[in-house]
């Protein structure tokens, strides 16, 4: 029997970042009123700031191509040369096609295969870990990861527990082969059994029969229950960044920089808290001004880090996202 050819495992490393920061400013005195709450509130209770907003007339296929564009320039490589798109969304507004073959069309990546995942919060490390796999295996030499999201569409901004929460933006990274390890083992899983901790209500169905009673055409809007998630968060991610650490063969000393998901600042506190880094680490806090904008926050948060001048290429961060589903991603990653 003839067998297959094998193909011998490489690296790759993150060669390229790009970003996309939403355009309009909304500070939490635009949001108080319809939630009966207060700037104080939120800052005590989120850390947040200020979030970021696309316009209407901006999609997220405008805002994945932009973060898209820019990590290819910042990798000099051609959009051609790519193998793999894949992009991270739980707010692309159509179940087929996905988010990404149209981002693969206007970036003129003829010939890189394109889909979409779905892991909310956790779906940037989730891709970071397959692009991976793809590069490791042979089977692309360039992957590029975009997480994007416009949650303002999907938000009611009536909801005291998360008018104040969500944001848009994105970001990519441009992943490559490389002749050492530029990043750590994907440590990830979800537990399914707590999936209504966070959902889109009224699901598609329900909306269809909604419609069809009364005429009245709805739109899902995104529900959490912000304690539940809150303790989660806090109680089971750090063990799941030691976990990421340890297959990286490193301990919270030998980090330049932790990159949470930019969820709430409370929980970035206490994760904090819980691996003991050393006072040299940096903290990204992204969520302060921008906001969470779930699949997009790793990356953005990481920019802004590298704009500030608070890392630097060949840096090691921890990321870790966390979320819907609930699903959780961590992986240590070689700052390009």
């Amino acid at each position: 029997m003839t067998n297959i050819a094998a193909r011998p495992l490489r690296h790759s490393e993150i060669i390229g970042l790009g970003v996309h920061r939403a355009s309009r400013i909304v500070l939490n005195d635009e949001i108080v009123g319809p939630i009966d709450s207060s700037d104080q509130w939120i800052q005590e209770r989120t850390g947040i700031k200020q979030r970021t907003w696309a316009p209407a007339d901006i999609s997220i296929i405008d805002m994945a191509v932009d973060a898209g564009n820019k990590a290819l320039v910042h990798a000099g490589i051609s959009a051609e040369r790519l193998g793999t798109i894949i992009v991270s969304t739980i707010s692309h507004p159509y179940q087929t096609p996905s988010a990404a073959v149209l981002v693969q069309d206007r970036l003129g990546a003829r010939h890189a295969g394109a889909f979409d995942i779905s892991a909310a919060c956790a779906g940037f490390p989730y891709a970071v870990g397959l692009a991976n796999g793809l590069i490791s295996s042979g089977e692309s030499d360039y992957v590029l990861v975009i997480g994007v999201e416009k949650l303002s569409d999907w938000t009611d901004m009536s909801d005291r527990g998360t008018a104040f929460i969500f944001a848009d933006g994105a970001g990519a990274f441009l992943l490559g082969p490389s002749a050492v390890p530029g990043l750590g083992a994907t440590i990830w899983g979800a537990d399914g059994s707590e999936f209504e901790a966070i959902v889109m209500q009224p699901s598609l169905i329900e909306l269809r029969e909604h419609f069809k009673q009364t005429g009245e055409l709805q739109f899902p809007k995104l529900r959490m229950q912000g304690q539940k998630v809150f303790k989660w968060a806090v109680g089971g991610m750090v063990e799941v960044c030691h976990r990421a650490l340890e297959a990286a063969g490193l301990t919270p000393d030998d980090i330049q920089a932790f990159v949470p998901h930019q969820a709430n600042n409370r929980i970035t506190d206490a994760l904090v808290r819980g691996l003991k880094f050393p006072e040299s680490v940096v903290i990204a806090r992204d969520i302060i001004l921008t906001g969470n904008t779930s699949a997009a926050s790793i990356p953005l948060a990481l920019d802004t880090l590298l704009r500030e001048g608070q890392v630097k290429s060949g840096d090691l961060a921890l990321t870790v996202g966390f979320g819907a589903g609930l699903a959780y991603a961590a992986q240590v990653i070689r700052v390009p």
